[in-house]
């Protein structure tokens, strides 16, 4: 008996010790969450920042915004960019993008040569399937490590689309929604938009002085549309780190859910245990006194009749 209680303390305390575990995960995922969400909004404002540079620069000599170096004259060749993850805990994070990225370029009318994939996860079940071989890069593990990746990609995809091998290049990440759920989207990176760019040629400057462009619209255009697709890239990779920890989270709470009702299991039979224990002892207390008792009486019993 004492084996067993011994054997089920044992587990109570590991028990203990990975609901620990889990409860600080659960709580460096919360506030990653947290951290990454700020990020996106804080973008949002620079975003529009960017934009009304560009806007000022189209309301200036009315040149386009053009990011084509050589189109091809038949089926574009299409590069992508995936993001997922390095590390596990995270459900099937990795599964849903991975998915459809797969889904989303199978259906667009070109040939996809060239693919880079944020996270060995992804990048591992990307190869699985067979499809176009991928460039793995890391995942960055804080705010700071962002930018050095996003411009890592940017450089790469520049020297890519000079070099004619694509032309398309298709941004793929989860996207954090409420109550730690996240959903894939996809988002066309280049070549820009050109409704996107009608709508910031038709958008009216803010206030009553025309904007005025120093050095001229032909050295700040590019620049702003460099911007622009940095903030693009950063708020993809933000968004799916949100959606990182946030599935982490969830699966952190579902962890600890399940650790306390295995403690509650173990606890119930470690005091029934204890609780037979007791009673084994205390029916060995009585069957002795009995039989104590039984004895001495036999034995005054035997006394008197001798005499």
């Amino acid at each position: 008996m004492s084996g067993s209680t011994e054997q089920l303390g044992t587990k109570i305390s590991g028990a203990k010790d990975l609901g620990g575990v889990v409860r600080a995960m659960k709580a460096l995922a919360a506030s990653s969450v947290g951290q990454y969400e700020r990020a996106v909004e804080a973008l949002d404002d620079y975003l529009r920042t960017v934009e009304l540079g560009l806007i000022a620069c189209l309301h200036g000599d009315g040149q386009g915004i053009r990011t084509d170096t050589v189109k091809p004259q038949h089926a574009p060749q299409i590069g992508a960019v995936i993001f997922g993850s390095d590390q596990g805990l995270v459900g099937s994070f990795n599964e849903v993008i991975v998915e459809f990225s797969l889904q989303a370029l199978r259906a667009l009318p070109g040939k996809v040569n060239r693919v880079w994939v944020v996270g060995e996860r992804a990048k591992t079940l990307l190869n699985e399937t067979g499809s176009t071989p991928a460039r793995g890069l890391e995942v960055p593990g804080s705010l700071d490590a962002i930018t050095p990746l996003v411009g890592q990609i940017l450089l790469e995809l520049q020297a890519a689309r000079q070099k004619g091998e694509i032309w398309e290049v298709h941004v793929f990440h989860n996207h954090p929604k409420p109550s730690s759920a996240y959903e894939p989207v996809a988002r066309r990176l280049l070549p820009l938009d050109a409704v996107w760019e009608g709508k910031l040629r038709a958008t009216p400057w803010p206030t009553k002085m025309p904007p005025q462009v120093i050095d001229g619209d032909a050295s700040a255009l590019p620049a702003f549309i460099q911007d622009y697709l940095f903030v693009v890239l950063f708020q993809a990779c933000a968004e799916s780190l949100a959606s990182e920890n946030a599935s982490r989270l969830a699966s952190m709470q579902r962890a600890e859910k399940s650790i306390d009702g295995m403690l509650d299991d173990l606890n119930r039979k470690f005091h029934r245990l204890r609780q037979e224990g007791i009673d084994e002892e205390l029916f060995d207390v009585i069957a002795g006194f009995e039989a104590l008792t039984n004895n001495k009486s036999h034995g005054k019993s035997g006394t008197v009749t001798s005499s």
